[in-house]
């Protein structure tokens, strides 16, 4: 079968999760023999030293927009488009993105109304003047591929994709899934981004099928979009067993135990249960250390939050991390925490069991459901948090166990699996 996919973010520039589940479901269903041609926005100027030909999509006509095919693994295309989209920015985050990129430029974009009136975007370097305007940009050109593209289904994931999948779909008549990874109301909490929400919901309804990472986020979109329980489909993350792991294994020190945070600093992590926590915990165990890796809008905050708690010679930040040096702090950790405030899913875990690092999960997350070895907790109680990590930093017979059992976990948490499940959404849409 041939897939047309849409997403805005691929290994080996990536911001999050997204981009991981991507290259993982994509890869494992190339080798199940089908054929994907995945597009993505991506900043030409960016590119850096990846060995892509690429060629401007600038003030050529939507129908003819070129792109360049990237070869990752066999049977799988990646097409690029020239856009300043990011994961998980905010109004605010692409404004500024937008400004760094644009400060002496005008600008030139089509009134939402006339979005699909304009048959030439001037591609680069003039961007939409606000992330609405961008999306809708986005799927005027990326959509328009789909006119040159052979493919049975369209695969849009998350909102940034939803108006370049329904342009797909109403130019070509092939059915869409829309493969939701996280949603505004995690993102945001109950103050949403209306616009956002639109787009999300506008999304769901005109979809064929829906497909979620997880119960929690099937439930979410039930309750807060309105949508048929029977339109979607849970089909669970997983996790790719690197080959190079063995390289980064690091000999730990028993006596300076590390604790990790990896992810965003944002509301939805709750990266100030972490900290909370960890002042508890250091006043029984004063040795222990503790990271976070990652950036985000509530770094500034924690920050000042350790230093009025004053562990600031126990507390790291690491800013933002990716490829080995995610690999290498994972193997120098003792103890890994996810303490979510609303996590569709959450790969973080899995990566981190891969390297025998024991994990505390929030109950708030969707890799609870897979996970019956990891310590679990709710994202809001810090003493039980704190309770948690004390006991796996006391009782290495603890550890062992919740290693062993999770290696056994693993074997069952494969893309392979999922890929089948995609598959089987597929073909009854097609057929």
């Amino acid at each position: 079968m041939k897939i047309l996919m849409f997403g805005w973010e691929f290994p080996p520039h990536i911001s999050g999760g997204l981009g991981t589940a991507c290259f993982g479901l994509t890869k494992a269903l190339v080798s199940l023999g089908h054929e994907i041609s995945f597009v993505i926005p991506k900043v030409l100027s960016d590119v850096g030293s990846v060995p892509v030909n690429l060629i401007s999509a600038s003030g050529v006509h939507v129908r003819e927009v070129s792109s360049e095919t990237v070869k990752v693994f066999k049977g799988l295309d990646i097409r690029l488009i020239n856009s300043v989209l990011t994961p998980y920015a905010s109004e605010r985050q692409y404004g500024n993105l937008l400004q760094k990129r644009s400060l002496n430029l005008s600008v030139h974009e089509n009134a939402p109304g006339e979005a699909y009136g304009s048959t030439v975007f001037d591609i680069s370097p003039h961007y939409g003047s606000n992330l609405i305007a961008e999306v809708i940009r986005y799927a005027r050109v990326a959509g328009s591929i789909a006119k040159s593209c052979s493919f049975d289904v369209i695969h849009a994931h998350d909102w940034m994709t939803v108006l370049a999948g329904l342009y797909a779909k109403e130019k070509s008549g092939k059915p869409l899934i829309l493969h939701i990874h996280s949603l505004e109301f995690d993102r945001s909490g109950e103050h949403v981004n209306q616009n956002i929400y639109y787009v999300e919901r506008f999304g769901m309804v005109v979809a064929d099928h829906i497909v979620t990472v997880s119960h929690y986020t099937k439930e979410v979109i039930v309750h807060h979009y309105g949508i048929n329980p029977d339109k979607i489909s849970v089909v669970h993350n997983a996790v790719t067993r690197k080959e190079a792991e063995p390289l980064y294994h690091a000999k730990k020190n028993p006596d300076k135990k590390i604790i990790l945070f990896l992810g965003r600093i944002t509301f939805q992590k709750g990266p100030e249960y972490f900290v909370e926590a960890a002042a508890k915990v250091l006043k029984k165990i004063p040795e222990a250390t503790f990271v976070m890796a990652g950036s985000g809008d509530m770094m500034p905050l924690m920050i000042e939050r350790v230093a009025e708690l004053g562990i600031g010679k126990n507390v790291h930040f690491t800013g933002f991390l990716q490829g080995t040096d995610i690999e290498q702090i994972f193997t120098m950790s003792d103890l890994y925490i996810m303490p979510s405030v609303s996590e569709p899913f959450g790969i973080s875990p899995l990566e981190a069991m891969i390297y025998d690092v024991p994990v505390i999960i929030s109950r708030q997350s969707g890799v609870a459901e897979i996970l019956h070895h990891a310590l679990k907790v709710d994202f809001w109680d810090v003493e039980e948090i704190a309770n948690k990590i004390i006991a796996l930093l006391k009782y290495p017979n603890l550890v062992a166990e919740l290693v062993e059992k999770s290696r056994e976990e693993l074997h069952n948490v494969r893309w392979e699996t999922a890929a089948e499940k995609i598959v089987q959404i597929y073909n009854h849409l097609v057929h």
